[in-house]
């Protein structure tokens, strides 16, 4: 898949859908978001790594870039690919930086609606424990893959960490309220921890767009005009079921009560190419996974 392909079938901002390419790994079929695909290439020749971790293979050199390989089926626990001459690389880009995904097949993409995907349980196990949701087709069920969190539990240096926000030095408290919409358990703990260490303590998260935007129109019911004196900011992130990020934005800059709380994008998918998509849904910054030091200062020069 080229860029110009790619670019192609990119969605308009805000409608709360979303393109996945479906590819599978043994018997089980899965999805990455189109948005984190920047092509999709036949395998290449592989160089070892020493001491890496197991579920990397080694490194790839493409044109002018070294870029790790992730074999998925290690990371789900499957058996290696039956038929290693329909493999394929998913060469991916996430929280900035650059991610072969080694899978055994590529198939086709939907386009499909973040209504049409389920949370799984934070209680599941194997695969389901590396999904951001489940996918309802008319034909079959796949399962939408958290590839940030395949990347961090690889690498821990690429998630949040508490320790850069204690560099900023002493940091005086503060009231204002937050409300933060991220569907990870994950990230909602490491979030609450680095905002609190930041001195923001006055948060509610929730665990999708959905579930925020309901939040806020009862905030809008309870007090219409005033609606904004009671929460300061909204932190959001981009893939999440029911509703993501962009059409989250979107709901609340169309609505007369709410459009003037300043909102922060706060996700893997902020690259050069598609940081137009949260500017036309009206956030008022966009920050990259894992900066949590940027998020923590533009949240100090927007919640004055």
């Amino acid at each position: 898949m080229s860029d110009r392909e790619r670019a192609g079938i990119l969605l308009e901002s805000g409608t709360n859908e979303l393109e996945i390419v479906m590819f599978s790994i043994g018997q089980g079929t899965y999805g990455i978001n189109v948005l984190k695909v920047r092509e999709i290439i036949n395998p290449l020749p592989i160089t070892e790594t020493p001491n890496s971790h197991p579920h990397m293979e080694g490194i790839i050199r493409l044109r002018q870039e070294v870029i790790p390989v992730v074999n998925l089926a290690s990371v789900l626990n499957l058996p290696p690919s039956a038929t290693p001459e329909h493999d394929k690389f998913i060469i991916s880009e996430l929280n900035q930086m650059k991610v072969a995904f080694h899978v055994h097949n590529v198939s086709r993409i939907h386009r499909i609606s973040w209504e049409q995907i389920e949370k799984p349980s934070e209680l599941s196990q194997g695969e389901q424990a590396h999904t951001i949701g489940i996918v309802k087709l008319e034909d079959e069920m796949s399962l939408l893959l958290d590839f940030e969190k395949i990347v961090v539990d690889i690498n821990p240096e690429a998630g949040l960490s508490v320790e850069r926000v204690r560099a900023l030095g002493p940091r005086e408290r503060s009231q204002k309220r937050i409300l933060v919409a991220e569907d990870s358990a994950i990230l909602r703990k490491l979030l609450r921890e680095t905002l609190t260490e930041a001195g923001y303590g006055n948060l509610q998260f929730f665990e999708n767009g959905k579930a925020a935007w309901e939040y806020l129109e009862t905030i809008v019911n309870d007090h219409g005009e005033n609606a904004s004196d009671h929460v300061q900011l909204i932190i959001s992130d981009i893939e999440m079921p029911q509703m993501d990020g962009h059409h989250l934005t979107t709901r609340i800059k169309t609505d007369p009560f709410l459009s003037k709380v300043p909102v922060i994008i706060f996700s893997s998918l902020i690259t050069d190419d598609l940081f137009h998509k949260g500017e036309k849904v009206g956030a008022d910054a966009q920050i990259s996974k894992p900066e949590i030091v940027q998020l923590v200062e533009k949240i100090d020069a927007l919640i004055l």
